[in-house]
């Protein structure tokens, strides 16, 4: 009896003393999971690489969870709760002076988009303008169905928003509507667009949009087009003293020839 006690008390240690180890030990900064937070512009075309990048890897595996926005991207890889962020805008010079590196890899043209009903394929910028601005409130006004027009807008700080306002004709001081529907995130803003009768809602362009929405002409030009009037950068972002392995084998593969010929594919413009 007193035998089998001491070996139960020496296994009790054991289990101990084991789970003491696991708890202390933190996770390995080589870990092959890697999660790319941040903006939803460019999400499909992120997952696209991601995937690529995985196929030619063999160790990594690539997540691009859904958007918590530009700054939660930068709020995140700056409070080192992630090794690499996505971001749609510059970063402010305090931001910078956190030791946050900014690595474009791409330009993605801004859309405008419409539930299929609405019937209408292509808009002026003052037309588009003045729905935006609450002026034009029946698709009927410029040529679509008798439908009432359902704006849908992003908040301030969005980064397509801000990138509409530097370049669009007549958006830099532009009053939206107070008769418009807030969406805090891209994916929000499709939905919206694709399930709400009458809705116009904006975002950045990609193929994927067109079988969910129909992605206006402005001015005649698609957001493909040379001529077409805006869009927006996506980057990368990290810290050199949070970054991991996996993180730079990724960047270092986002700036490669092979994530180029990607890039073009899914709509968007490689920067060099």
């Amino acid at each position: 009896m007193r035998h089998d006690l001491s070996l139960l008390v020496r296994s009790a240690r054991i289990i101990c003393s084991l789970a003491l180890v696991f708890w202390v030990t933190p996770a390995s900064a080589d870990s092959t999971d890697l999660q790319i937070v941040g903006t939803g512009d460019g999400i499909d075309l992120l997952r696209a690489l991601g995937n690529d990048f995985m196929q030619e890897s063999k160790t990594v595996h690539v997540e691009v969870p859904p958007s918590i926005g530009s700054g939660g991207g930068i709020a995140a890889v700056g409070a080192g709760k992630a090794v690499l962020g996505r971001v749609a805008r510059k970063l402010t010079e305090s931001e910078m002076a956190s030791g946050i590196i900014y690595k474009p890899i791409a330009r993605l043209p801004s859309a405008f988009f419409v539930h299929p009903g609405v019937g209408v394929a292509a808009l002026t910028s003052d037309q588009l303008r003045n729905i935006y601005a609450g002026r034009v409130t029946n698709w009927s006004e410029v040529g679509g169905a008798d439908l009432r027009i359902r704006v849908v807008r992003r908040e301030d700080s969005d980064s397509t928003l801000t990138v509409l306002r530097q370049m669009m004709p007549g958006w830099k001081d532009l009053e939206i509507t107070d008769k418009s529907k807030m969406a805090t995130t891209t994916q929000e803003a499709i939905e919206s667009a694709r399930d709400v009768v009458g809705a116009i809602g904006f975002g950045p362009f990609s193929p994927a949009l067109e079988p969910q929405v129909s992605v206006l002409k402005i001015n005649g030009n698609h957001p493909l087009d040379a001529a077409y009037p805006s869009s927006v950068e996506l980057a990368l972002i990290y810290k050199d003293t949070t970054v991991t392995p996996a993180a730079r084998a990724f960047v270092d593969y986002a700036t490669s020839a092979k994530a180029r010929a990607v890039i073009s594919k899914l709509g968007g413009v490689a920067v060099q």
